[in-house]
């Protein structure tokens, strides 16, 4: 297994001995292995709920072209929405 040296702050070393002391974990290395698991994941899901976010606004583009949307104005937008929250209003 390759071998780092890795500069923590003190608040992170300390975090890392809480959790080793605790018994969550039996040495630095493993919790910062999970450490890098959870980032990972993290990374992941961020990927993926920006390709869900890229389809919806080319989805709402192309309703733009098309003429698909309902224009409201300042004064009536908080109504417009207490009504989307409520499902009262078509999206």
């Amino acid at each position: 297994m390759p071998t780092r040296n890795i500069s923590l702050t003190a608040e992170q070393d300390a975090f890392v001995e809480r959790v080793v002391r605790a018994g969550e974990y039996q040495n630095a290395s493993e919790a910062i292995r999970d450490a890098l698991r959870v980032l990972q994941q993290k990374r992941r899901e961020d990927a993926l709920k920006l390709r869900a976010l890229r389809v919806k606004i080319k989805a709402g583009l192309e309703a733009l072209e098309r003429g698909d949307f309902t224009e409201v104005t300042d004064a009536d937008l908080d109504q417009y929405l207490a009504g989307l929250a409520a499902g009262k209003n078509p999206p």
